[in-house]
């Protein structure tokens, strides 16, 4: 069997694993990448970079399609959709704290695919796509994986691996770790269309949360589409829910109007929420998917994960290249963006998925005059601004020890 040497494996090729395997070979890290698929999944994923991820994939020198191609989103919307009540909350409040101040709105593939030809470029990376891990095993010197091609199994040896394999990670199943959480009952139905959705709406933004105890809604504007996600009444079926009849009933009492919408896509989805018991065992670390999953209310999944990606390749270029304990960099990463990830993303999700669901049915006042406050407050909306936008979260990991 073939073996091939390399400092660093990446498994998985989504934003997640790309960002990695780009943010190492950039610092002179040699770097394998290996992803099953030929090209990025061109599936409807995340849309929704906040202000941090830009800054990281800007600094990376990856985001052009995403200023070329994504749509600026400074304000985004919470709106009841029984009362009529809009709340907006404007980013342009924190441009003291960052170079972006706004959400930009893109399909993750588009943006995938960027950072991927990014690493094709740099002489220290090697892109292995249509190749899966099948096994990995490690000792104290490292990690071993064997890797699958159409045509042979061949294995790569490296100093360290990063797992952004995703939910149903090839890694994570390997070294037998536990992934518990939950899944929400209800499913979830995406659709995209080209129709004019602003048009029966007052100032409607590209990000709007519509709050509703019977159907709430996530409306985005991605370019070229509009994409809303309801939940599913779990009394359906899956070919119910994408049949003409359910979309149309979706549609008509989003517009207040019988109408037949056009769509593009019709997908369907179930929403988790997952953290790994462990982030890193040995010289192998999970970033992404494949460390936890959650609720896509508020967008932290897949930023969230670039996140975990940023912090895993910071300690791995202080272990190679500065000499430090490959240990404890690794115990470090692993408190720092487990922990955020139970303080910060899951309860923040759990929060926002609870506040859509119910609808402000519950108490609907006080959540009313709550929200009212927050918007005449400019130091909460200061500090809520930055903790939706995912600076806080940053901080938070940084400052654990």
């Amino acid at each position: 069997m073939i073996t091939h040497d390399t400092e660093v494996l990446v498994a998985g090729l989504g934003p997640v694993g790309a960002t990695a395997a780009l943010s190492l070979a950039r610092q002179g890290i040699t770097v394998a990448a290996i992803e099953p698929l030929s090209s990025s999944a061109t599936d409807l994923r995340a849309s929704t970079y906040h202000a941090p991820t830009l800054e990281i994939l800007s600094d990376l020198g990856a985001a052009d399609t995403l200023f070329s191609q994504g749509l600026k989103a400074p304000i985004y919307q919470y709106r009841d959709r029984q009362t009529g009540e809009v709340f907006s909350f404007d980013m342009g409040e924190i441009a003291d704290r960052t170079r972006f101040p706004f959400r930009i709105q893109c399909e993750q593939h588009r943006v995938t695919a960027n950072i991927v030809a990014q690493l094709k470029l740099q002489p220290s990376a090697t892109v292995l796509q249509g190749q899966r891990v099948l096994f990995v095993e490690q000792d104290a010197d490292g990690v071993t994986a064997y890797v699958e091609s159409a045509n042979t199994v061949e294995r790569w040896r490296a100093r360290h691996l990063i797992a952004a394999d995703g939910a149903s990670s090839v890694v994570r199943k390997v070294l037998g770790l536990q992934f518990p959480g939950f899944t929400y009952d209800e499913k979830f139905v995406c659709f995209s269309t080209e129709y004019p959705i602003e048009e029966a709406f007052d100032d409607l933004s590209y990000v709007n949360y519509i709050s509703d105890p019977q159907e709430w809604m996530v409306v985005l504007r991605v370019p070229g589409l509009w994409r809303i996600l309801v939940p599913a009444p779990t009394d359906l079926t899956d070919e119910q829910l994408v049949s003409d009849e359910y979309k149309n009933g979706v549609f008509g009492r989003m517009l207040g109007r019988e109408c037949d919408i056009v769509t593009r896509h019709r997908t369907i989805y179930r929403a988790h929420q997952r953290v790994c018991e462990r982030f890193a065992v040995g010289n192998i670390l999970l970033v992404g998917d494949s460390a936890h999953l959650n609720s896509p209310m508020g967008g932290f999944g897949m930023n969230s994960g670039i996140h975990d990606a940023m912090n895993a390749t910071e300690k791995l270029v202080r272990v190679l290249r500065h000499g430090a304990d490959a240990a404890e960099q690794i115990a470090l990463y692993e408190r720092q963006r487990r922990t955020i990830t139970h303080d910060f993303v899951q309860a923040q999700t759990i929060e926002n998925t609870r506040l859509m669901r119910d609808g402000w049915a519950n108490a609907r006042a006080q959540r009313s005059e709550a929200m009212n406050k927050l918007m005449n407050d400019s130091a909460a909306r200061r500090t809520y601004l930055l903790k939706q936008s995912m600076f806080t979260s940053l901080e938070q990991a940084a400052a654990i020890a």
